[in-house]
C-alpha cells in the first residue's frame, strides 16, 4: 500500500514537470512568431487575413420633438383664470347681497317711523302689505339686477356661452329670494344695527356654497347644508349657463327651487306680520 502511494506521488511530479515544459515551449513558440511577424514586409502583412468586422447596429433615438401635443378645452380656453370661473357666482352674490340689504333696512325704517303701524291699523290684509312691498321693491330690484348683469357683460367683457336672458332670469329669481328673505329678517330686528348683524348669519355663509369654493372638497355635513342655501342653486346655475352653455331644459330644476324659496319666505312674512298688528 505504501509502495502504491509513493508511485502515485512520483507520477504526479513527473506530470507537473511535463506541463511546465509544455507551457514553456508554447511561450517560446509565440515569441518566435512575434519576432517573425516584425521582420515581414508590408506586402506580406497586407495579405494576412483580417478578423471579420462585427456588424454595426444603428439605433434611432426618439426625441420629444417627434411628438406633437394638442390641447382641447371643453370649457373656457387657454387664457381662462380663476376669476373667470368665480365671476358668475360673484355676480349672483352681489345681486343677492344688495337686494337683501336694501329691502331689509327699508322695511325696518318704515316700522321704526310708524308707517307700518298705521297700515296695520287699517282693514288692509297682511298679505296685501307683503305683496305691496314685494312688488314695489321688486321693480327696483329688477332694475338693479339688469344694471349688474349688463355691466358684467358689456363693461367687464365677460363672455357668456349660454343665453343672456337665462342669466338675467336666474338673477331676477335670486333678487326675489333676497327680497323676501330681507323682509323676513327685518321682522326680527329692532333697529338698523341689528339688521346689519344678520348679514354674517344669513348672507356671508351663502358665499361658500355659491360655487366659488368646490363643494366636493368640503365635509359631508357641509355638503348637506349647501342644499338648503339658495345661493347653491343660483351659483350652480350661473356657472353652468355662462361657462358651459347650459339651456333652460338643463337648469329648470334649480330655477324652480329658487322660486320655491321665494314663495316660502313670502308665506313666512305674511305669518310674521301678525306680531305687528295692534288692532
Amino acid at each position: 500500500m505504501k509502495l502504491k502511494s509513493k508511485d502515485l506521488v512520483s507520477n504526479l511530479k513527473v506530470s507537473g514537470q511535463a506541463l511546465k515544459a509544455q507551457k514553456q515551449a508554447i511561450l517560446t513558440q509565440q515569441k518566435a512568431l512575434k519576432e517573425l511577424a516584425a521582420h515581414l514586409p508590408a506586402q506580406a502583412k497586407a495579405k494576412m487575413p483580417k478578423p471579420a468586422n462585427k456588424p454595426k447596429v444603428t439605433r434611432k433615438i426618439v426625441t420629444p420633438t417627434d411628438y406633437k401635443i394638442t390641447s382641447h378645452y371643453i370649457y373656457a380656453g387657454a387664457n381662462a383664470t380663476f376669476f373667470d370661473q368665480a365671476l358668475p357666482a360673484l355676480v349672483t352674490f352681489f345681486v343677492f347681497f344688495f337686494v337683501f340689504l336694501i329691502s331689509g333696512i327699508s322695511l325696518l325704517s318704515e316700522r321704526t317711523s310708524g308707517t307700518l303701524s298705521r297700515l296695520l291699523a287699517t282693514p288692509i290684509r297682511r298679505s296685501e302689505i307683503i305683496f305691496g312691498y314685494i312688488i314695489g321693491y321688486g321693480i327696483f330690484a329688477i332694475i338693479q339686477t339688469l344694471l349688474i348683469v349688463c355691466f358684467t357683460v358689456f363693461v367687464l367683457n365677460v363672455h357668456i356661452v349660454g343665453n343672456f336672458w337665462l342669466v338675467f332670469l336666474t338673477n331676477v329669481l335670486v333678487a326675489f329670494v333676497a327680497l323676501t328673505m330681507g323682509i323676513f329678517a327685518s321682522t326680527f330686528a329692532q333697529n338698523e344695527f341689528q339688521m346689519m348683524q344678520f348679514i354674517p348669519l344669513l348672507v356671508i355663509p351663502q358665499v361658500f356654497f355659491s360655487g366659488i369654493i368646490p363643494l366636493a372638497g368640503m365635509a359631508q355635513w357641509l355638503q348637506w347644508i349647501a342644499h338648503i342655501m339658495p345661493m347653491y342653486y343660483a351659483g350652480n346655475t350661473m356657472i353652468n349657463v355662462i361657462t358651459k352653455g347650459y339651456l333652460l331644459s338643463d337648469v329648470w330644476l334649480n330655477l324652480v327651487i329658487l322660486a320655491a324659496f321665494g314663495i316660502l319666505f313670502t308665506l313666512l312674512n305674511i305669518l310674521g306680520m301678525r306680531r305687528f298688528r295692534q288692532v
